[in-house]
C-alpha cells in the first residue's frame, strides 16, 4: 500500500541491507567513507551523512538512495533500478512517492537546488544522476539477490574473490541460526498484523476523515513585520495548489484570513469552517532563503499526522509550493492525477523580486478589485514582476485579471482593456497552459466582452476541471448560469461555493445570481448578509439598493445608493442607480443633477454609455436611452452583457422594437 513500508521478508531490506557499504575490484577493499562536494561524507560503518565533521540528518532511505547514486555518478539512474535496489522486486508499494519524498530530503540536506543542481540532476521521465566528484574511483556497491547489503569482514574471513557475490558472511552454530529463524519468524509475524492492523484502522479511518482542507495564515516569523504579505501570500498560494487536487474540497483564502492571529482552538475553527484537516505553519525568509514549516493536523481531534520543514532558495518557491501540496495530499491517502505528479518538480525558477511584486498585486486584487486606484497598483506590481521575470506566467496571469477588473468596474475603456487582458492571457498559456485561473479569466471575457455564450461555459468547466475548489472559477460560473437563466444549476453552484468560500465575496456572489434572476427578496438576503462580513465593500451596497427598488422600497433603496456612491468614491454605476431611484420617486431635479455630474465626468475620463442610458431611462427620454445603448453595445461594454437582461433600471424599454433588435443582435438567451 501507498507509503507504507515493507516489513522484512517482503520488502524494505534487512539490516545489514541498510548499510549499503562500497568495495574495490578484487581483492575486496573496505571503504569506511564516501567522500563528495563541498565538505560532506558518508561514514559507511554509522551508516550517517556529515559535512564536515558534524553530523546531518538523514532518514534511512534517503540516504540509501544518496549511495545508489553515488554509486553509479555521472550517469543515468532510473527509477526501476532504485526501487529494485532498495526494495526488490515485485514490491506492492508507491516506490515513485518514496523516492520522489526521498530525493527531495536529499536535496534539502545537500541544499541542493534542483533548477540549478550541485548534486543530484533530475532528467526527466527517466531518473536521477550523481554529478559532484567522489573521493576515490571504480567503486561499487555490494549487492545481492536482495539488494544493497553491507560488507562487513567477520572473524578474520578473507577477502571476496573476484567471481563471488559481494555478501556479507557470518558464521553461526547450527543451534543458534533455529534460534534466529524463530525469532525472525515472529518478528515477521507481528510486523504483518501491525502493518495490516494499521492499514485497516488508521490510514482507513485517515483516508475517510480527510476529504476537506483549510491552510490558516503560515506565520511570519522573519521577524520583519513588512514581510507580512509574503506570509499571506505563500498563504493563498498553497490554497491556489491545494485547490487543483481531486476529491480535496479546499476552503477559500477570503474564508481563512479572518484567522490571522486567532487565539481560537483548534477543533473550533474545523468546526466553523466545516473541515476534517487543518494545515498551519510558518514562513521564514532571509535574503534569498526561505524556510517553511508546516503540519496537518485532524482538526476536530486537535491530532497531528504530519509535519515537514522545508528550506529552499527563493527562486525556487514555485516547486516548493507544489511539494508542500503533493505531500499533505499523500497523507491523507489521495490520489494524484499523471498531471498533478508532473507538476511536481516541474516549476522553473522565479526572480525573487519578480515574485514579491506578484504577491503584492495578487493581495490587492483578493481584497480591493472593486476600486480604481487599488487596481492600478495592482496592475503596476505585474508588470514590474514581469520586467524582473518575463518567463513568469503567474505574472501574467494576474496583469490579465487586473486589466480585467478595470474593465468590469469601468476604470478603464473596454477595448483597449480586454484587449490587453487576451494578450496577457496568451502569454501565459504559452508558459503554463494548467492554471485554472487562466481559464476562468478566459471564461469572463468571453461571456462579458466577446458575448461568445458557448466559449465562455466551456472555458468556466474547464477551470473548474482544472482546479476542483478553485473559488472563484465556482463564482463566475454561478454568475454565468444565472444570467442563462439556468436557476437550478446556478442554485447547485451556490450551494458548493458555500462548502469552500465562507468570506464575503461568496455573498456578493449570491447577491449577484439573483440579481440575474430577478429574485430581489433573495438578494435582499444575500447582500445583508455580505454587509454584515464586510461593511465597506460598495458593491454590497449597491446590490441591497437593488434589491429594495426592485421590492419596491424606493427611501431604503436610495439610502444604499448613497452609501455606495460615498465607499466607491463615486462610481458612476452606483450614481446611475440613485438617479434612476430619484427619478422614480418624482425627484426629477435630483436625478437630472447626476446626469450632467456623469455627461460632465465622461469629457475628461472613460464612464460607460450604458451607465447614462440607464438615466435616460428613469428620466423617460427613451430616444437618448437607445442611442447611449447603441453606443454600448459598439463599444463592446461589459454592462451591456451583464445588465441588459436584468436590469430593472431600463424595464420601460423591452417593449421598444429597438430594444429587441438590440437584444437579437447580442444574442441574450431566452
Amino acid at each position: 500500500m501507498k507509503g507504507i513500508a515493507r516489513k522484512t521478508a517482503n520488502g524494505v531490506k534487512s539490516e545489514n541491507a541498510l548499510r549499503g557499504v562500497f568495495v574495490g575490484s578484487s581483492p575486496a577493499r573496505t571503504q569506511e567513507f564516501v567522500r563528495f562536494g563541498e565538505g560532506f561524507e558518508v561514514d559507511l560503518r554509522a551508516f550517517e551523512l556529515r559535512r564536515l565533521g558534524r553530523a546531518l540528518k538523514l532518514e534511512r532511505i534517503p540516504l540509501q538512495v544518496l549511495l545508489i547514486l553515488i554509486e553509479q555518478k555521472g550517469q543515468l539512474v532510473t527509477r526501476e533500478e532504485i526501487a529494485e535496489k532498495i526494495w526488490g522486486k515485485g514490491v506492492f508499494l508507491d516506490t515513485d512517492n518514496s523516492i520522489n519524498g526521498a530525493v527531495r530530503k536529499i536535496r534539502q540536506v545537500l541544499k541542493d537546488d534542483p533548477q540549478q543542481p550541485h548534486y543530484v540532476e533530475t532528467l526527466p521521465g527517466r531518473g536521477y544522476r550523481f554529478i559532484a566528484p567522489v573521493t576515490g574511483e571504480g567503486i561499487t556497491l555490494a549487492k545481492s539477490e536482495t539488494g544493497p547489503v553491507a560488507v562487513q569482514p567477520i572473524s578474520g574471513e578473507s577477502h571476496l574473490r573476484a567471481n563471488e557475490a559481494p555478501v556479507a558472511v557470518a558464521t553461526v552454530r547450527g543451534r543458534q541460526i533455529g534460534w534466529l529463524i524463530v525469532v525472525l519468524s515472529g518478528c515477521v509475524i507481528l510486523g504483518v498484523a501491525a502493518w495490516i492492523g494499521w492499514h485497516r484502522f488508521y490510514a482507513k479511518g485517515a483516508a475517510q476523515r480527510i476529504r476537506s482542507i483549510a491552510v490558516l495564515p503560515l506565520q511570519n516569523l522573519s521577524g520583519d513585520p513588512a514581510q507580512d504579505f509574503f506570509a499571506d501570500g505563500m498563504t493563498e498560494e498553497l490554497i491556489t495548489e491545494l485547490s487543483r487536487i481531486q476529491s480535496l474540497r479546499v476552503i477559500s483564502h477570503t474564508s481563512v484570513m479572518e484567522y490571522k492571529g486567532t487565539k481560537k482552538h483548534l477543533p473550533q475553527i474545523a468546526h466553523e469552517l466545516g473541515v476534517d484537516g487543518v494545515l498551519e505553519g510558518s514562513v521564514i525568509r532571509e535574503d534569498d532563503e526561505v524556510r517553511v514549516t508546516v503540519q496537518l493536523l485532524d482538526g476536530p481531534k486537535d491530532r497531528h499526522i504530519w509535519s515537514e520543514s522545508y528550506e529552499r532558495p527563493l527562486h525556487g518557491i514555485l516547486n516548493l509550493q507544489r511539494e508542500v501540496a503533493e505531500a499533505a495530499a499523500l497523507q491523507v491517502r489521495l490520489q494524484l492525477t499523471p498531471e498533478q505528479k508532473a507538476r511536481v518538480g516541474s516549476a522553473r525558477p522565479v526572480n525573487p523580486e519578480a515574485y514579491d511584486a506578484y504577491l503584492r498585486g495578487r493581495y490587492i486584487l483578493s481584497t480591493q478589485f472593486t476600486l480604481g486606484p487599488p487596481l492600478l497598483q495592482a496592475k503596476s506590481d505585474f508588470e514590474a514582476s514581469i520586467r524582473k521575470d518575463p518567463g513568469f506566467a503567474e505574472a501574467y496571469s494576474g496583469l490579465a485579471d487586473a486589466y480585467l477588473y478595470l474593465a468590469l468596474y469601468r476604470f478603464a475603456s473596454p477595448e483597449a482593456a480586454f484587449q490587453s487582458a487576451h494578450d496577457a492571457l496568451r502569454k501565459a498559456v504559452q508558459l503554463d497552459d494548467s492554471m485554472g485561473e487562466v481559464h476562468d479569466t478566459l471564461g469572463v471575457i468571453s461571456w462579458r466582452h466577446d458575448w461568445n455564450w458557448s466559449e465562455a461555459e466551456r472555458e468556466f468547466n474547464q477551470a473548474i476541471a482544472t482546479a476542483p475548489s478553485y473559488s472563484c472559477g465556482h463564482e463566475d460560473r454561478a454568475l454565468f448560469l444565472a444570467f442563462l437563466g439556468r436557476r437550478a444549476e446556478a442554485v447547485a453552484e451556490i450551494a458548493r461555493i458555500n462548502q469552500i468560500d465562507l468570506g464575503p465575496s461568496a455573498a456578493m456572489t449570491e447577491a449577484g445570481v439573483y440579481y440575474q434572476l430577478r429574485d430581489y427578496p433573495s438578494m435582499v438576503e444575500a447582500a445583508q448578509r455580505g454587509i454584515a462580513s464586510n461593511p465597506n465593500e460598495w458593491v454590497e451596497h449597491n446590490n441591497l439598493g437593488i434589491g429594495y427598488e426592485g421590492m419596491g422600497k424606493l427611501p431604503e433603496a436610495i439610502l444604499e445608493y448613497q452609501k455606495a456612491v460615498q465607499l466607491s468614491n463615486g462610481d458612476t454605476d452606483a450614481n446611475a442607480s440613485l438617479a434612476h431611484a430619484f427619478a422614480a420617486m418624482g425627484k426629477r431635479a435630483e436625478a437630472g443633477k447626476i446626469l450632467r455630474d456623469l455627461e460632465g465626468k465622461s469629457k475628461n475620463a472613460y464612464v460607460s454609455p450604458y451607465v447614462l442610458a440607464t438615466v435616460y431611462a428613469g428620466l423617460g427620454e427613451k430616444d437618448k436611452a437607445i442611442q447611449f445603448l447603441e453606443k454600448a453595445y459598439d463599444q463592446r461594454s461589459p454592462d451591456i452583457s451583464w445588465h441588459l437582461k436584468a436590469d430593472l433600471r431600463i424595464d420601460g424599454l423591452r417593449s421598444d422594437p429597438r430594444f429587441l433588435d438590440l437584444a437579437r443582435r447580442l444574442g441574450l438567451p431566452q
